[in-house]
Order: C-alpha cells, then structure tokens, then sequence
C-alpha cells in the first residue's frame, strides 16, 4: 500500500479539513491525486459551486513503499479521509475507482497569466456575504407555492454566475474558495493571485486554487488530458 507522509501534522489537519468540505456537498465525492516530489494536489469538484477546486498539500518525503517518481490515480474522497492520521502525518492512499468525467480532464499545468484587478480578501468575502443574503431574501420573499427548486436554483445562478468586478470571475468561484478553506481571514492581498489561460480562470490562494471556465460551465472544451 502506497503511503504519502506528509510534511507534518498541519497538512495532514488540514488535507482532512478539505475532504471533510467536499463531503459536504457530495457524499460519493472523487478526487484525483497526482503527487511528484514534495507536493501533492489533490483535485475535486463540489457539485453546488460547478468549479475545480484544488488543493496544495506538502509532502515531507518524495517516495514511500513503490511510490514511483509520480503518483496519479482517482479515489474515494471518503476512503481517503478515513486513511489520513493527523498524529502520525500520513495517508494511505485507497484502491483506484473509476472517476467522473471531470477527473479525466485537467486545466493546463503551465502557461498561467497574471489578470489584474482582483480585490482584496476583504472585499472578495464581503462580496460572498452579500450574495448569501440576497440569495435568502429573495428566497424568503417567494410565496410557498413559487418556492420550488427550479425556481430557487434559477435565484441562485443568477446571483452566483455574476462576475467579481471587472475579472469575469464568477462569484461563486469566490464562494467555494471560501466555503472549502481557501480563502482565509488571515489571507492578505499578496497571497491571492487571479490567472487565466485559455477559457480558464484560476483563483490561487496559499492554501488550493479554484478553476473555472469563463464560460461558466466546467466542459470537455479548453482542458488538458493527463
């Protein structure tokens, strides 16, 4: 069995955090793991935001019981939480399964661009907040017949789909970055980056990114095959 140590107890607390998040959302959650060297991502899709969320996590040693030069399969996220220990810093990586769709298409690796005019931390949650709110205002003023789901998942993606400023990052982007760990109070204007490449928008934060096309689906198109 193929073991990752990971470069402490942190890491390990918060690779937990993350799955625990997605879980969240889908309970029959995926992610793929591609490990090389001293770093792991580990990628996976909350169903709610329609965005690739990725998460850094640090690796204390490179290779551990036939881990070859790289590491790249798909696995429960569930399994997966079970064989993290926080205490000892490891995880056991559970049996291969078969992916969803998203899992056999990656954003591009390389040839990031910087965009500008990101706000600030601050205003990127305040923004999420005041989304939240319109979304139950407006949710809370429907009458008891007009509340359905189709017309509350219409409310929602017009709210979420708005862009952040003038980036053409869609808010719920900014959502599930802060929904699932990434965007932090203790995140500060030089930690969070905006990049694009192709249809692709990237928010990276110090702790994992999320991905999302500018489209605002997450399709087959503008990706990479890994």
């Amino acid at each position: 069995m193929t073991v990752l140590h990971l470069a402490d107890e942190g890491e390990a607390a918060d690779l937990a955090a993350f799955l625990s998040r997605l879980l969240h959302y889908d309970r029959g959650a995926a992610v793929r793991l591609q490990a090389a060297g001293t770093a792991l991502a580990v990628f996976g899709r909350p169903p709610s935001f329609e965005v690739l969320a990725v998460r850094a996590v640090r690796l204390a040693k490179p290779y551990e019981n036939g881990l070859d030069v790289t590491l790249d399969v798909t696995v429960s996220a569930g399994e997966l939480l079970e064989a993290v220990d926080e205490s000892a810093a490891t995880a056991a990586v559970p049996a291969a399964v078969t992916g969803p769709p998203w899992a056999g298409v990656l954003p591009p690796r390389g040839g990031w661009r910087p965009e500008p005019a990101l706000p600030s931390p601050d205003a990127l949650r305040a923004t999420v907040g005041a989304a939240v709110a319109e979304f139950r205002s407006r949710s809370e003023e429907l009458a008891a017949e007009l509340r359905t789901r189709a017309e509350l998942d219409r409310i929602g993606r017009e709210i979420w789909s708005r862009t952040v400023g003038d980036t053409g990052l869609p808010v719920r982007a900014v959502h599930a970055a802060q929904s699932l760990g990434f965007l932090r109070p203790s995140t500060g204007s030089g930690d969070l980056a905006l990049l694009s490449l192709g249809a692709w928008l990237r928010l990276r934060t110090p702790y994992g990114s999320i991905a999302v096309r500018r489209s605002g689906s997450l399709g087959m198109l503008d990706v990479s095959v890994h």
